[in-house]
């Protein structure tokens, strides 16, 4: 189930509210657990069983090395976390990187090994993380032991985030899973961040997704690889932040304050910045669980650009298991690293707009990488990108069809339309956010069926 659906939209989320509303706050998340597991089971029920076991394992290893004083037996407590870290990325690396692995042995040795079709659980990537922070906040002491299973389970589940983020470590919402106060404030600024973040993904990154597809797949000339690679720079964005902010909305009608994910990143005028802004939950989680173990830049320079490396070519695997993930995550890497070493002196020296154009080439063909799971076909584009061809057969009415969709994208890409909101709630005009709001949510459900192009890019992961 996804939250672009007609089905979720009208069925699953007015069930969710009327139930938890309805039952006494003590129970309310024994029905949210429910509601999680059914949203999960929906589309993967034999899956189902996994989560529980993830939920399990956790639970325990929680409750262990809680049971080991600090002082007196650290040994314990960290070998009980070294387990369950291991067989925690066991899960997702048996799932997600077997056949992966597979064909790069294959590959090496020449061995005609054959290649495992493992199916990947929608979401293992994020549930698997936030359970790893639960394991380790007990052990470092910043985060209290959960003994009710079915609270640690709600956590885990928790249906608004549980798909694609954001990662919502425990120790920020372990307060709220036992003390959080449902307002009508809450739930109406939940509904009003939801419905901005479904416009964002039915009105903006559907229609930039159809037109990076026709210009990026079938071919053309150096105008429409540059096209095609700038409509899915605003898809992916709109597809991704789109997702974080119903994520976010759904949070708050239920009580839940998640922290924000994106911060408009394509204002960024470097990409040390562009990674603060982008996907803040994944990179905060790096930073606190990998980057920082390993020294950060405590070591001295050599060993800050190796921890880099580290850290983003398993930012790269994270994103999934090939090789375009893997180079994708390296190019970050080396950038930041140049960025870091003299390039970033350079750019504090130039005129904000060239350091804008800079980030944004840098942004935009890194998502070049991303895209094209193919060598071969990555070549291509990169061919169409630098060497000059006319052959762009209805290029031309393509661009001219989709520029009002894509000229409305580079607007809330930027914090023009958010200054244009925070303005007119300000104003004695504010009630005209509600039928701004309503017209969007008319147009959405319209869309959605009208449409068959409905994906969500990060369910992969």
């Amino acid at each position: 189930m996804v939250f672009s659906d007609n089905i979720f939209l009208f069925f699953f989320l007015p069930l969710v509210i009327l139930c938890t509303n309805l039952c006494p706050k003590a129970y309310r998340n024994y029905v949210l657990l429910v509601f999680s597991l059914i949203f999960y089971a929906w589309g993967e029920p034999v899956y189902i069983i996994l989560m529980l076991s993830v939920i399990v394992l956790n639970y325990l290893a929680g409750l262990f090395i809680d049971s080991f004083p600090r002082k007196t037996a650290p040994g314990r407590r960290k070998a009980i976390l070294v387990l369950a870290v291991a067989a925690n990325l066991l899960i997702l690396g048996y799932f997600k990187y077997t056949g992966f692995f597979a064909e790069i042995i294959s590959s090496i040795t020449g061995a005609s090994l054959k290649i495992p079709q493992i199916l990947l659980p929608i979401g293992i990537s994020f549930y698997i993380f936030q359970s790893m922070s639960y394991v380790i906040g007990v052990y470092r002491g910043r985060a209290g032991v959960q003994k009710n299973i079915f609270f640690f389970g709600t956590y885990v589940a928790l249906f608004p985030q549980l798909i694609a983020g954001p990662i919502v470590r425990y120790s920020d919402i372990e307060r709220q899973l036992t003390e959080r106060r449902e307002t009508l404030t809450m739930f109406s600024t939940g509904v009003r961040r939801f419905i901005y973040g479904l416009a964002k993904k039915v009105l903006l990154a559907n229609q930039m997704g159809l037109l990076a597809d026709t210009l990026l797949l079938k071919g053309g000339g150096t105008l429409s690889a540059w096209a095609g690679m700038a409509a899915y720079t605003l898809q992916i964005y709109f597809d991704f932040s789109g997702y974080s902010d119903m994520a976010i909305g759904l949070g708050r009608m239920l009580g839940f304050r998640f922290f924000e994910n994106f911060n408009y990143p394509y204002i960024s005028k470097s990409i040390t910045e562009f990674w603060r802004r982008w996907h803040i939950s994944l990179s905060s989680w790096f930073k606190e669980y990998v980057y920082i173990p390993l020294g950060g830049n405590r070591k001295g320079l050599p060993r800050q650009c190796l921890n880099l490396l580290i850290v983003w070519m398993l930012t790269g695997l994270w994103h999934g298991a090939s090789l375009n993930f893997v180079i994708w995550g390296l190019y970050y890497a080396v950038i930041l690293i140049i960025e870091k070493l003299f390039l970033g002196k350079v750019l504090s020296k130039l005129p904000g707009i060239f350091r804008h154009i800079y980030a944004l080439l840098i942004v935009a063909f890194g998502w070049g990488i991303f895209y094209f799971t193919d060598f071969g076909q990555f070549t291509l584009f990169v061919n169409r990108l630098v060497s000059y061809s006319a052959d762009e057969k209805d290029i031309v009415n393509w661009m001219l069809a989709y520029l009002p969709t894509a000229a409305v994208a580079v607007l809330a890409s930027t914090k023009l339309y958010y200054r244009f909101v925070r303005s007119l709630r300000k104003s004695r005009f504010m009630f005209l956010e509600i039928p701004i709001l309503a017209v969007l949510f008319v147009l959405c459900v319209s869309a959605l069926v009208s449409q068959s192009y409905n994906p969500f890019i990060y369910f992969r992961f």
